[in-house]
């Protein structure tokens, strides 16, 4: 079945297709939509929605949640997902999952609701303290944000890890067709056997985030960084026309659109240019990456160059050099004209 649906419905689409229980939100712009649609379809099928008093209360709603074993979520945006950081390492130590939606919007401070990039460090290098990740999504569609929510229920319940679905207001207000997924997903396998679920089978599971003894916590974290190795089989990327590219951009959700069209345009008139896009920034498709070294790269994205300096960051990790990359960005919340990246293409073609 297909349906036009705003992308933060999309959302909540996929969250209940993967059986999410409980959704506890507290509105902000431009993510409100969000917390709307679960506040009427989550009750009407049973489901569990709660506003909370702040973006605080939330992710520890998820938190306990998640402890217990049940599928929950929040949504948010800049100044909320700041606020949400020391859950999030919490229920990175604890082991615990839950999904967390950020539709960027322009910053620092409260800034406006346009779209922005710049939560991209917060978000991919673990924005809360402790050496911690969270698995990190980025849609660049309607369809995925409905994937990519759904998606990202499997991975946290998988890893025992929190998870972001890291979009902007773009994607989050726009209205695309939506194919519906074929049928809910069964609920994650396992859970009895670390959830707190007042069982005399469960009875015997803790979770905490603190660790007085010096030799636990180095385990604790030493375990954590195994984790995060392992999750590396889970990045994904998307390929664009790079077989033979000489130039390719490399840029994730609204901004691989504009970038998409970059490509489609220059081979229109000659130049033979490629996207690489990369659907998980942690953990990164660094392997995909590396076989583009020795293009001309062009990075496109809405911050400062935070997405460029992980790309010349994964460059260095896994293939020992880091190329030149150009960089083509605004800020502010000013969406990218697609003639400012297609002069930048076309001065270094």
């Amino acid at each position: 079945m297909v349906r036009l649906t705003k992308g933060n419905e999309a959302v909540v689409v996929g969250a209940l297709y993967a059986g999410c229980d409980a959704f506890f939100g507290y509105p902000i712009t431009p993510a409100s939509e969000i917390a709307h649609a679960a506040a009427e379809w989550f009750p009407a099928v049973g489901r569990v929605f709660v506003q909370a008093e702040c973006e605080t209360a939330s992710i520890n709603m998820v938190y306990g949640a998640g402890a217990a074993g049940k599928l929950s979520m929040t949504a948010t945006s800049g100044p909320g997902m700041s606020l949400m950081q020391e859950g999030l390492s919490y229920m990175a130590a604890a082991g615990i999952p839950g999904v967390v939606v950020n539709i960027q919007r322009a910053g620092p401070g409260l800034g406006n609701v346009y779209p922005e990039q710049a939560d991209y460090n917060q978000a991919v290098k673990g924005g809360g303290h402790g050496s911690y990740h969270a698995l990190v999504l980025a849609p660049a569609s309607v369809q995925e944000m409905c994937d990519f929510t759904l998606r990202a229920f499997q991975l946290a319940f998988q890893y025992r890890t929190p998870a972001i679905v890291l979009s902007d207001a773009v994607q989050g207000q726009m209205t695309e067709p939506l194919c519906l997924p074929a049928a809910e997903l069964p609920p994650p396998a396992g859970v009895e056997a670390w959830a707190v679920q007042g069982t005399s089978a469960t009875r015997g599971n803790l979770h905490t985030s603190i660790f007085l003894d010096v030799g636990v916590l180095e385990q604790i974290n030493i375990d954590l960084q195994q984790k995060y190795a392992a999750l590396q089989a889970e990045a994904r990327a998307e390929c664009y026309r790079t077989d033979d590219a000489e130039i390719v951009f490399l840029a994730y959700g609204t901004s691989s659109r504009i970038a998409r069209t970059a490509v489609d345009q220059l081979r229109a008139s000659g130049i033979r240019a490629g996207l690489f896009r990369p659907q998980t920034l942690f953990p990164f498709p660094r392997a995909e990456l590396c076989q583009l070294a020795d293009r001309k790269l062009i990075v496109v994205e809405m911050s400062c160059g935070q997405f460029r300096d992980d790309v010349i960051f994964q460059f260095a990790a896994g293939c020992g050099k880091a190329p030149d990359v150009r960089l083509v960005n605004r800020m502010g919340g000013v969406v990218l004209p697609l003639e400012q990246v297609l002069q930048e293409a076309r001065k270094l073609a």
